[in-house]
């Protein structure tokens, strides 16, 4: 059964990258803003020269992460890919290491769909599968396509709504 199983095809959408560049650009500008300070109280107080050495290399370590991160949202967009059948949900990723997951639709609890503020600017969402042990997400659909993979993924999975 599972040798026959072609591999996921389905992709996000190309403003993923958009997305994830913006959220890696705001993570850093917040740590090099945090950086930059502590190195003004370093020369404003005189510390010890150890801490301005550590200070340094955190920052060198800052701005490789900040070229790396934005390097892998283009990996990452090309190497992502999902797809759904009655009995699996497939979800592929990875840069550096491929992960190939095979997620049991009898094992799904719960789906649901996420929209934080950069992902509602490019009018974008992201679907989160729950199992008893784990938890899955598909990063960066257009609305319409997650709200329909939700419901698909719900119907398969036979999740009924709970009335409150």
């Amino acid at each position: 059964m599972y040798s026959q199983m072609n591999g996921p095809q389905k992709r996000l959408s190309k403003d993923a990258v958009k997305v994830w560049i913006i959220s890696e650009t705001i993570t850093s500008i917040i740590g090099f803003i945090t950086l930059g300070i502590f190195l003004y109280l370093d020369y404003r107080f005189s510390w010890k020269e150890w801490i301005g050495w550590i200070l340094k290399g955190l920052l060198l370590i800052s701005v490789l992460s900040a070229v790396w991160s934005w390097i892998k949202s283009f990996l990452l967009y090309k190497s992502w890919r999902y797809d759904v059948s009655e009995e699996f949900l497939q979800l592929k990723s990875g840069v550096l290491y491929e992960k190939h997951q095979l997620v049991p639709m009898t094992k799904i609890q719960s789906v649901a769909t996420n929209q934080g503020p950069v992902l509602r600017k490019y009018g974008l969402c992201s679907v989160s599968i729950e199992t008893i042990a784990s938890a899955h997400a598909i990063p960066a659909l257009p609305k319409q396509t997650a709200i329909e993979l939700r419901n698909q993924i719900a119907h398969y999975a036979k999740i009924k709504e709970v009335e409150p």
